[in-house]
């Protein structure tokens, strides 16, 4: 497979899950209480689909950062990919499921925040993964100098390493929890690095240094 096939399949998943978060937006309509009642219930809802909308778009910046880089696509690169999408199909789910149980309260609340959390730990995972096997040599036009790999690396698993707290915080404060993610959105979405041309310099959730930074010459 070459490398415009991999990144089509993956926008394509990116696409399908960034539409579906609007699906969490619908109301109940008539009968179930005036309008204005049910808006207001939603707004786990919509405060959900504003921190996965921005944070699924980060990983689809970064991802194409990321893969605009390779040389060469292997099976490995591949099935790693595949864990990546997988979290990121999920993340429609989690949202959802948020949604619905945040605004009731309770342990359930607590827990569907944490469920969030994993699924956003689990995507950073799948992402630093592919940023670990294109370390390697050959892999990448512009490779990373191995004295750098461990700094890179860092700056990769600094991204999961925040949501798996955001995690564990869930089931002290479900709504704190969850606008601690929005944080790392917004932090993640204004922050910028320099294009110096080499994946330790790639942002976003999966390596948290904002979506600006750069894996190689630019597109034309």
């Amino acid at each position: 497979m070459d490398r415009g096939r991999l990144e089509a399949f993956s926008d394509g998943v990116f696409a399908v899950a960034i539409t579906l978060l609007a699906l969490n937006l619908a109301v109940k309509g008539p009968g179930n209480g005036s309008l204005a009642h049910q808006l207001g219930h939603q707004w786990a809802g919509y405060a959900g689909y504003l921190i996965s909308f921005f944070t699924i778009g980060i990983i689809w910046v970064n991802h194409h950062t990321l893969v605009s880089n390779v040389v060469v696509v292997t099976r490995l690169l591949l099935f790693l990919n595949l864990v990546l999408l997988l979290f990121v199909v999920l993340i429609p789910v989690a949202t959802g499921t948020m949604a619905d149980y945040l605004a009731a309260g309770g342990f359930d609340a607590k827990l569907a925040v944490a469920m969030y959390g994993v699924v956003l730990t689990g995507m950073s995972v799948g992402f630093s993964l592919i940023a670990e096997w294109s370390l390697r040599e050959g892999r990448t036009r512009v490779p990373v100098p191995r004295d750098r790999w461990w700094a890179a690396r860092l700056r990769f698993m600094s991204g999961g390493l925040v949501y798996l707290l955001i995690t564990g915080f869930a089931f002290i404060n479900a709504p704190a929890a969850l606008g601690l993610s929005g944080l790392v959105a917004v932090y993640y979405v204004f922050e910028r690095t320099p294009a110096s041309g080499n994946v330790a310099e790639i942002a976003g959730p999966g390596g948290p240094n904002g979506p600006a930074g750069s894996a190689g010459p630019p597109d034309t």
